[in-house]
């Protein structure tokens, strides 16, 4: 590679005080402490409509949607933080990588995953740390074509894993997110 890996990270919830943007935000920085250069998104900043059929065949790919597949597209990978509502993927996470992959005129929506590898991540309050979302969302950026790194961390008591400097107060896990940080840059450098 003889560019810097960019990688873009982002949170599938709106809360702004959200557990998860929370562990985006610190699995940003240690991305960043790998030399990748990094993009830290809030979902927020991007509202889309519900998928609709009618909607797309009537008004074509929003305007937001766009923006974010000309994001994505500025990257080599993705850290993809997934907060669990109910045992699932949250809708925003779902709608947001459903919008992006729709064709848009002559351009083929699952072209812009093909080439991507990511990371998967979750926090929750409960103990399980939102782990059976990452399965869900492993699936789903897998179907898309992204490939997905084997080791994931699920964070469980997040409310209390995080000291006021962003790093996660249990060493284990934020070595473990670092060495992950690190495979994904290692990654990202021999493939481009």
């Amino acid at each position: 590679m003889t560019t810097t890996p960019a990688i873009l990270v982002f949170a599938g919830s709106a809360r702004r005080e959200s557990l998860n943007k929370k562990l985006a935000r610190t699995a940003a920085d240690s991305a960043r402490a790998t030399g990748a250069e990094v993009t830290l998104l809030d979902l927020r900043d991007y509202p889309i409509p519900l998928y609709d059929g009618d909607l797309e065949a009537e008004s074509g790919v929003p305007e937001n949607a766009r923006a974010l597949r000309r994001l994505m597209a500025t990257h080599h990978g993705l850290i993809v933080v997934s907060p669990e509502y109910n045992g699932f993927i949250t809708p925003l996470l779902k709608n947001t990588l459903d919008w992006i992959s729709r064709p848009d005129g002559a351009e083929d929506g699952l072209t812009l995953y093909r080439d991507k590898v990511a990371l998967v991540l979750s926090a929750s309050p409960g103990a399980l740390g939102g782990l059976r979302s990452l399965q869900l969302i492993r699936q789903l950026l897998g179907n898309l074509g992204v490939t997905v790194l084997p080791d994931q961390l699920a964070v469980g008591r997040a409310q209390q894993a995080f000291s006021p400097d962003g790093t996660l107060t249990d060493a284990a896990q934020m070595a473990k997110l670092n060495a992950m940080t690190a495979r994904l840059h290692d990654t990202l450098r021999a493939l481009y």
